[in-house]
């Protein structure tokens, strides 16, 4: 069995159809066809039901398909690992991060990395929770810094900080002081974060709403902290973010009112392939855990 083999399979299993598969990947059909058979007589089993009008995977198939798939994507990993291995360091090192936590903080991690690998491209990408988790398995970055719950095999995490929440508003159309007075906005709008991009976030800002008694008029999402915010600057609605992320992008028409009442924090994890072992990665995370000792307490 070859690699070839498998990515043969794979493209058929993607498209069920060996004509579309063969164009594909730039081959005839008939050599398609023989490497496909080639495969199944050495598994010893069928892997698709085929005829003159449809091509479908077998429950073989359909199980061969799953674990291919993790085999290859395994095989890059470790050939990414290895090409890092190769450079000497002399590379790239991706850093994925969320919006709501790009800092000055990550700014200055960019410089001291810049300073103590100058050989070093460091590649940073605004990349939502879900995706960075995905991608870091996958070895396509080598540092997350995403919010909670992280739950991978594959993946290593340490916190960084936990961050409170905050109601954001606009200052001039919406009047309220104190903690006490979050209720009041059960008749405003409200700009949320995108649910399909932070499920969990999602769900947290509502039972937040719910602890003040009131369900949110949601009339706009988005996936991105400096998105939302621009939205309450134009007095388009309320939201409720990480207290940090507002403290970053703050403008003079907004206000904000931290929720100490409610007890509810979101993690902000460091996390990396289990794999990774560089020196880079050490020192990464050992820098954002010094900063956050000295400014998140």
């Amino acid at each position: 069995m070859e690699l070839r083999h498998l990515k043969y399979f794979l493209m058929v299993a993607e498209e069920l159809s060996f004509v579309r598969a063969s164009e594909k990947l730039f081959i005839s059909q008939p050599p398609l066809s023989r490497q496909i058979k080639e495969l199944e007589d050495e598994i010893g089993t069928r892997l698709f039901n085929r005829n003159n009008k449809r091509v479908e995977l077998t429950e073989a198939g359909k199980y061969f398909q799953k674990e291919v798939k993790e085999i290859l994507l395994t095989l890059e990993s470790v050939s990414q690992r290895t090409k890092k291995v190769g450079d000497n360091l002399n590379g790239e090192f991706r850093i994925g991060y969320i919006s709501s936590t790009f800092s000055r903080h990550i700014s200055d991690l960019i410089k001291y990395l810049s300073e103590e690998y100058p050989f070093v491209n460091f590649r940073l990408y605004e990349v939502p929770s879900i995706k960075q988790i995905v991608a870091l398995e996958q070895g396509k970055l080598d540092l997350g810094i995403l919010r909670g719950p992280l739950k991978s095999p594959k993946l290593m995490s340490e916190l960084w900080f936990q961050d409170s929440y905050a109601i954001v508003f606009n200052k001039n159309s919406i009047k309220i002081k104190t903690e006490n007075d979050v209720g009041q906005l059960s008749n405003e709008r409200f700009i949320f974060y995108n649910k399909s991009y932070a499920p969990s976030y999602y769900e947290t800002l509502l039972q937040i709403c719910s602890k003040f008694g009131f369900a949110p008029q949601i009339v706009h999402e988005s996936n991105n902290v400096s998105s939302i915010l621009q939205l309450v600057k134009e007095g388009l609605g309320a939201s409720i973010l990480p207290t940090n992320s507002i403290k970053n992008n703050i403008y003079n028409e907004l206000d904000f009112i931290e929720l100490k009442s409610v007890k509810l924090f979101s993690d902000v994890l460091l996390s990396s392939p289990k794999s990774e072992n560089s020196s880079i990665t050490k020192n990464a995370i050992q820098f954002l855990k010094n900063l956050r000792i000295s400014t998140f307490g």
